[in-house]
């Protein structure tokens, strides 16, 4: 359901792209759960999305294996999150304006160290002043036409395409890691109208098809927005259409 702070005429006409990952998923944050979906306008986050893979037992979730206690207590090894190092494709055709690779993710995933530094971040992070690969950590900036694809917080060295390379929409492009503003291993997307994160405007988006898991099963979903209550899923291509036959 679209939470009731969303404005539906903001998302009304959105651009449509392809869903950038393989496997199931769960989107946080969310402009179907509130707008500006990451609490501000700054650097084109307006619309966007955090993804983290998950995986369901029941109507339970869960982001990692392992016991909860050794994330809150120690921290959780890297390896252990699903989403890590998961692929992640291109949206759409275009040319890859921007590549920022090379910073280290934090190792152990602990829930306390890093919903500091995002605190710190948020709180004294000057755009001005710092690297945006401080919040952003390593990631890729796609033209399509007018339109600006930004993908952040890639697994370190994982980036596969260089600055000025053309790609077609479902190009390998990295893999999810836990770089920069990072409280666990996910995906950032978001769309723009410019690819200076700075000065850039967000625009809104939707994704051509997934699937989403509903009370009779699996359905697909044509054109839609997940909101943060949905359990999604993208197939690879040969496994999509297995199930299509089947």
């Amino acid at each position: 359901m679209i939470a009731k702070e969303v404005n539906l005429n903001e998302l009304s006409n959105p651009i449509f792209v392809d869903f950038p990952l393989h496997g199931e998923w769960f989107a946080p944050n969310t402009p179907a759960k509130r707008i500006p979906s990451h609490g501000t306008d700054a650097l084109g986050q307006r619309y966007a999305f955090d993804f983290v893979m998950a995986n369901w037992s029941g109507k339970k979730k869960s982001f990692f294996r392992g016991s909860p206690w050794r994330y809150y207590l120690l921290g959780m090894p890297l390896a252990h999150w699903f989403g890590w190092g998961q692929n992640i494709y291109a949206p759409c055709d275009g040319m890859i304006l921007s590549v920022k690779d090379g910073l280290n993710e934090r190792q152990p995933v602990h829930l306390i160290v890093d919903l500091l530094i995002a605190i710190k971040n948020a709180s004294f992070f000057d755009p001005h002043k710092h690297d945006l690969q401080t919040v952003a950590g390593n990631y890729i900036i796609l033209q399509a036409g007018e339109t600006f694809v930004a993908m952040a917080h890639f697994q370190k060295d994982s980036i596969c395409v260089s600055e000025g390379q053309q790609v077609r929409a479902g190009d390998l492009l990295g893999r999810v890691g836990h770089s920069g503003n990072s409280t666990a291993p996910h995906l950032h997307f978001q769309l723009m109208d410019r690819p200076d994160w700075l000065n850039a405007k967000g625009i809104p988006c939707a994704f051509k098809r997934y699937e989403r898991f509903t009370e009779i099963g699996w359905e697909e979903v044509l054109g839609g927005i997940p909101s943060d209550q949905d359990r999604i899923r993208m197939l690879d291509d040969d496994l999509y259409l297995s199930t299509e036959r089947s």
